[in-house]
């Protein structure tokens, strides 16, 4: 395993080189745990795994930079410290909570998370590193969200909004879905947005390898106990 040593050994190096594989190494990793994530249709998804991953891989890399280029410790970074964290109690700002219990502006959060972590290094002169992560940035915010969406279609969890006809239509909901061997991980009635609707419930729900969405929701939409049905 010489080449590994080797490899790692320059990895760990100061050369635009290894910048590129530490950056090109975070984005992997953030993707691969987005991935995990978004197929089981947890809150954060690729993007926001991405988003983070490379943030943090910015900051050490600036860090790292101030370092070499000043000959040591700098109490310069103590202020970069303050930024950091300060950007990160802004960013929950813009998390909210929908009435349906699901979450949104997680990316929002981070993509203002790691542009204050890109402002830092730039403002330091970190420009290498700086233009290397705003490109993995911009191709996770445009290219990967095609990738977020269609690993979304292809998870076996799938989080549905339902308006039932009258209260009791919830049974015929579970026995539905029992028929058609789907299982109801989390089932919870909220209040409806509409007062003429009767009720309404979110449901989470595991599908069989042989269910796909489309048959799934088709086949709530056919459903007479249901004034409408969408997935969330």
């Amino acid at each position: 395993m010489a080449w590994w040593r080797e490899f790692s050994t320059y990895c760990a190096s100061w050369c635009t080189g290894a910048i590129i594989l530490r950056l090109m190494a975070a984005f992997g990793v953030g993707i691969i745990i987005g991935v995990d994530r978004g197929i089981k249709r947890r809150g954060a998804g690729i993007k926001t795994h991405t988003l983070v991953c490379l943030g943090a891989a910015i900051v050490m890399l600036t860090g790292q930079f101030i370092y070499t280029t000043s000959g040591g410790a700098n109490s310069i970074d103590r202020l970069g410290a303050q930024v950091i964290s300060g950007v990160g109690f802004l960013g929950v700002g813009t998390i909210l909570v929908t009435d349906h219990n699901q979450v949104r502006g997680l990316t929002t959060a981070a993509s203002l998370w790691i542009c204050a972590c890109l402002g830092l290094a730039a403002g330091i002169g970190f420009v290498d590193g700086v233009l290397l992560a705003l490109a993995l940035v911009l191709v996770t915010l445009k290219i990967l969200s095609r990738v977020d969406d269609a690993v979304h279609k292809r998870a076996r969890m799938v989080e549905l909004c339902l308006v039932f006809e009258t209260p009791r239509s919830a049974s015929d909901f579970v026995r539905q879905m029992h028929r058609m061997q789907v299982h109801i991980s989390n089932f919870e009635l909220v209040k409806s947005i509409r007062q003429e609707d009767c009720a309404a419930a979110v449901a989470t729900v595991e599908l069989s390898r042989s269910m796909t969405h489309s048959r799934l929701l088709d086949a709530l939409r056919a459903a007479d106990y249901l004034r409408c049905v969408e997935e969330v």
